[in-house]
């Protein structure tokens, strides 16, 4: 599947922070961008086991109710001594109000004293109306730091650092996030497959 300068692409999200983010990755390509709540679209209920499984899901249900070729992201925080949690429940952790501040106390009291080290997975998920998919992974690993820092970002950006880095995505600059974040690297997959360069 491949996408023209000028193409339209959905992103199978109403997560605003989501949708800007993919957007500003798509803005060197001359994509156009739409998010699934400037078309009224419905969420899919998420029923899959992993990231790749929902970011399926989610494309496949936009691309088939909107005619156009949609992009779906599924991602989460997967924190090595919660067994992997939140993990593809990071949304749902923030409850129907998308409070990721009582989320992120969430993952502190449930973490306590244990080990810091979490990662951050990407699924990006292509699909077409015809029904022709591709999926495209990242990830990044690091150390959560409470309490949270900076404005940044959004989610659970302000309790994240990446390994190499000393500041949280919460702090760090927009422009350098995306150069290296778990969207960022299945990004780098996606635009190489599916981008006219």
């Amino acid at each position: 599947m491949k996408l023209a300068r000028g193409s339209a692409l959905l992103v199978a999200s109403h997560n605003q922070g989501k949708v800007r983010e993919i957007a500003d990755l798509l803005s060197p390509f001359g994509v156009a961008v739409r998010g699934a709540a400037e078309l009224g679209l419905a969420e899919p209920e998420e029923t899959g086991r992993t990231f790749a499984e929902n970011a399926l899901l989610k494309a496949r249900t936009a691309a088939a109710a909107s005619g156009f070729v949609a992009l779906a992201d599924d991602s989460g925080l997967c924190v090595t001594a919660l067994a992997g949690a939140p993990g593809i429940h990071s949304a749902r952790w923030a409850g129907p109000g998308k409070d990721f501040a009582s989320a992120m106390a969430r993952v502190e009291r449930e973490l306590g004293t244990k080990d810091r080290s979490a990662k951050f997975v990407c699924a990006l998920a292509l699909a077409a109306p015809s029904g022709e998919t591709e999926l495209f992974e990242g990830e990044v690993r690091g150390q959560l730091v409470f309490p949270p820092r900076g404005k940044n970002g959004f989610g659970y950006d302000p309790i994240f650092i990446a390994d190499g880095m000393d500041r949280t995505f919460g702090e760090i600059d927009p422009t350098q996030k995306h150069a290296i974040s778990h969207r960022a690297r299945a990004f780098e997959k996606f635009a190489r497959a599916v981008l006219s360069l």
